[in-house]
């Protein structure tokens, strides 16, 4: 119980007192808006909201004995901190915030998603099923993810909504690359492909949980 408390207190914190904050601020700042304190004021929330949502996973980690990417909720929150650390390491690098106003607010739509509009019996934790007791959670990508299906359900390829939407994903992003350095394409057509991928990433991230079918069910309601 003092786990859930937590977590809740963190996530709740994180998005209400200190995404909105900030997104409100970078924002501001786009529109010319550009005071020094407040600039110093939107630093300072990032860094706060990257230390609660990293308490947070740290938390879940430690209670449910797994890293947290078992379904949309933990992987929309993992999402959130991986905007916010990239936030925060391009604009220590660079000191230019423009990239701050698509960080800071795809770091709050992420985790107000996960906060405000997934189920709560989704954000509590639980034990995982047994598809994905095994250590290739951390892991699953390109082959690895082939090893894991056949080690979970006994087939390499299940043709799943999950699997052929990963697929088309990463064929989208083949044709970019193909188009890039070998065609040498430059301009509005790479542009396209690479939106039409940025597109269906979404579709096999997002879509398919939310239809709640196939093998990767879990993804939605576990």
């Amino acid at each position: 119980m003092p786990f859930i408390t937590l977590e809740r207190i963190l996530a709740h914190t994180s998005f209400f007192s200190f995404f909105f904050f900030v997104t409100f601020i970078y924002w501001g700042k786009f529109l010319y808006i550009n005071i020094k304190t407040i600039t110093i004021l939107g630093e300072i929330s990032m860094k706060i909201a990257c230390f609660c949502i990293t308490s947070f996973l740290l938390i879940r980690w430690v209670s449910s004995g797994h890293f947290p990417l078992s379904n949309l909720y933990e992987s929309s929150m993992f999402l959130s901190w991986n905007f916010t650390l990239i936030h925060l390491i391009l604009e220590n690098k660079s000191k230019n915030t423009w990239l701050s106003i698509i960080t800071a607010p795809s770091a709050m739509l992420a985790h107000g998603f996960a906060t405000l509009s997934l189920p709560k019996e989704m954000q509590e934790s639980l034990f995982l099923v047994p598809a994905l007791q095994s250590h290739w959670l951390m892991m699953h990508v390109t082959m690895m993810m082939l090893i894991w299906a056949n080690e979970a359900w006994g087939s390499y390829w299940n043709w799943d909504p999950k699997e052929t939407w990963a697929l088309i994903t990463w064929l989208i992003f083949a044709i970019y690359l193909h188009t890039r350095m070998i065609k040498g394409w430059q301009g509005k057509k790479p542009a396209i492909i690479a939106s039409l991928g940025f597109f269906i990433v979404w579709i096999c991230y997002l879509g398919v949980n939310l239809l709640g079918k196939g093998l990767h069910s879990y993804g939605w309601l576990v």
